[in-house]
């Protein structure tokens, strides 16, 4: 099947399951802040995607693979799928909270931080994808490409620049949405972007020549002078 094919494919499952999740919980359509983050979402991450086409294609090809691959640890497959469930059950949670039983209210101006945050977590995202070829969405070695340990770019400021942006844009999205329930479960999913980080650190040091001496100079893996 064509790159362009799978990715448009991907994009309208992924806009599907998104809207169902939310909307299906939250048992109406009619819910702007609920269109206003997909438009984030979904803007930002089209943005992101016609840029990588357009100046890495074989990184494009790379992150449309299956998430679960050969080379790639037990762990991290569980940890895919725990996570999964985890997005899933945050999105359904928070359609519940503000529309469906409204036990969240949030002010305005919350929602407009939240969408500026949004904002600038994709213009980190669009420069990790830039410095870094091989920004698999596995834990893997990519021998066949050539892998090897990038320092440049965001990567000379923290080691895990992509999960630093994960970092911003989960508690962004719930002040967008309105959601104090949804900012309170965002912590399971930080708390798992911390847990693979220190697993794939462990990954990387043990199989990607020089990522030990790599980590050795640049000391933070996801908030500078923090961790």
């Amino acid at each position: 099947m064509p790159l362009a094919s799978k990715v448009a494919i991907a994009i309208i499952v992924e806009a599907a399951l998104f809207i169902a999740l939310l909307f299906g919980a939250a048992g109406t359509l009619e819910w702007g802040a609920g269109w206003a983050w997909m438009l984030l979402m979904f803007g930002g991450g089209g943005v992101v995607t016609v840029l990588i086409a357009r100046r890495d294609p074989a990184l494009l090809a790379e992150r449309m693979r299956s998430p679960m691959q050969s080379g790639q640890p037990l762990w991290d497959k569980v940890f895919l799928l725990a996570m999964g469930a985890l997005w899933c059950a945050w999105l359904a949670l928070m359609g519940l909270d503000v529309v469906r039983f409204r036990w969240s209210v949030m002010p305005l101006w919350l929602a407009s931080v939240g969408a500026a945050l949004v904002a600038v977590s994709f213009w980190l995202v669009a420069h990790v994808f830039l410095a870094n070829t091989f920004l698999a969405p596995v834990v893997k070695i990519q021998r066949e490409r050539g892998h090897r340990v990038i320092s440049s770019g965001p990567y000379a400021v923290v080691r895990h620049p992509l999960y630093a942006a994960a970092g911003i844009m989960i508690p962004a999205s719930a002040l967008v949405l309105g959601s104090w329930c949804g900012l309170a479960f965002s912590v399971l999913l930080l708390a798992g972007i911390v847990w693979r980080t220190v697993m794939e650190e462990r990954e990387l040091v043990a199989h990607l020549e020089g990522y030990a001496q790599y980590a050795q100079r640049v000391r933070y893996r996801l908030v500078p002078f923090v961790w």
